[in-house]
């Protein structure tokens, strides 16, 4: 990890926070798959556009490990990582191949809307919708919505934890959330904030920028942005929790872990030492990101296929 953070450096990337948002993605994009492995060929991969609100529908993205007509198929639903302002289908699409391929689980992707020009609660809103329309109208696509799991990194995992409590709130049943180095608090304050602010990928200042491009600061208590904050943790989905140690996230993260099983939640936690935020997507050079891919895999199995 060291030493890929040092070639990093070296390769002299504007960081994110430099930029403007479009120019950010587009940034962002062309590196994010750089460091995984090829994308996985998979039988049943198409393109989908899912109404997630009044009026407003999203592209998305299905990643099947067999046909259509080989059999229905349990459901995860993916949230990308980037900070609520830069990530796409197409920046995850090498880790939604993974994750299908190695669980036998289909894996639906949102391409939720993006800040500045989408800000909070937008995001969330079309989370929720898109889970709440996979539970209803799976079976159009030949997948079992009553067999359904949300999932995401960094601010993805944030909003699959905020989906979670959604779900439980209006009686949807998940069988599982999957939270990969997620977010859950208001203000970037805790220890590992401070001990891993520069140098470890994701950086203080890049943390600062997202917030702003995507929260005003008044509204950072609502536990829609911060779920460690929610009323109640209990009654949940039972949860796989993966975190990098060398991550200002991993405070937050156990912390969250730590809510749910105090709450009677289900909670298997994993920190992968040594490695830094975005791990989860550096397969060709982090054996790690491996190992946690398997991880969450066999959890999806074990909860998917009861």
């Amino acid at each position: 990890m060291r030493q890929l953070l040092e070639r990093i450096g070296k390769a002299r990337r504007p960081p994110l926070h430099t930029l403007g948002a479009v120019a950010a993605r587009r940034l962002y994009e062309s590196a994010a798959e750089v460091l995984e492995p090829p994308r996985a060929p998979l039988p049943r991969v198409e393109t989908l556009v899912l109404p997630v609100g009044p009026g407003v529908e999203r592209p998305a993205r299905l990643y099947a490990p067999q046909l259509r007509e080989a059999g229905v198929l349990p459901v995860l639903l993916y949230l990308h990582g980037g900070g609520f302002t830069v990530g796409s289908l197409e920046t995850h699409d090498s880790l939604c191949r993974q994750l299908a391929l190695r669980s036998g689980v289909a894996v639906v992707a949102l391409d939720y809307r993006l800040a500045p020009e989408h800000r909070f609660p937008a995001a969330v809103e079309d989370s929720w919708g898109a889970l709440q329309w996979l539970a209803r109208h799976a079976h159009t696509l030949g997948l079992d919505g009553a067999r359904l799991a949300v999932g995401g990194d960094s601010a993805g995992g944030t909003l699959a934890a905020v989906v979670a409590l959604m779900a439980r709130d209006a009686g949807l049943p998940l069988a599982l959330q999957v939270l990969i180095t997620p977010g859950t608090t208001a203000h970037a304050d805790t220890a590992s904030h401070a001990r891993y602010a520069e140098g470890f990928l994701l950086d203080k200042a890049g943390i600062d920028w997202f917030f702003d491009q995507y929260i005003d600061h008044a509204r950072r208590t609502d536990w829609r942005f911060a779920p460690l904050l929610a009323d109640d943790h209990a009654g949940l989905a039972p949860a796989w929790i993966g975190l990098a140690e060398c991550d200002p996230l991993v405070d937050e993260g156990v912390a969250y872990a730590d809510a749910l099983r105090m709450a009677g939640g289900v909670v298997e936690l994993e920190l992968y030492k040594g490695v830094t935020h975005d791990f989860i997507k550096l397969g060709r050079v982090i054996p790690e990101a491996a190992l946690a891919q398997q991880a969450i895999a066999d959890a999806l199995r074990a909860a998917l296929y009861p």
